[in-house]
């Protein structure tokens, strides 16, 4: 594999994260913040919002997932995938925990 399929792979595990917050809020009918929101990433967007952010988050997840070419067969190209959920679930864990006050 080359530099750009573990780079890709590490992308595709951030977006594949990011899709989750955003999908389970929206599905659910709560607001929750989005690079739509004013102030970008601070106010809240819409459940609808949401949603569509998520899926949008799938589908580039996805399209860099193929692209990366990671397998279950070669661990070192998993690494990439799971450092990048790690990052982005703990980048949302510190941004989003003072969401509700204000």
């Amino acid at each position: 594999m080359l530099w750009y399929h573990y780079a890709s792979g590490f992308f595709a595990g951030m977006f594949f994260a990011n899709f989750v917050p955003h999908y389970i809020k929206g599905a659910a009918g709560d607001s929750f913040p989005t690079p739509f929101a004013k102030p970008p990433g601070k106010g809240l967007s819409s459940p609808t919002t949401n949603v569509l952010w998520a899926l949008l988050n799938l589908v580039v997840g996805y399209l860099l997932f193929r692209f990366s070419r990671i397998s279950l067969g070669d661990d070192l190209s998993l690494i990439p995938f799971f450092i990048g959920i790690t990052c982005i679930s703990i980048m949302g864990a510190r941004n989003f925990s003072h969401k509700d006050k204000v």
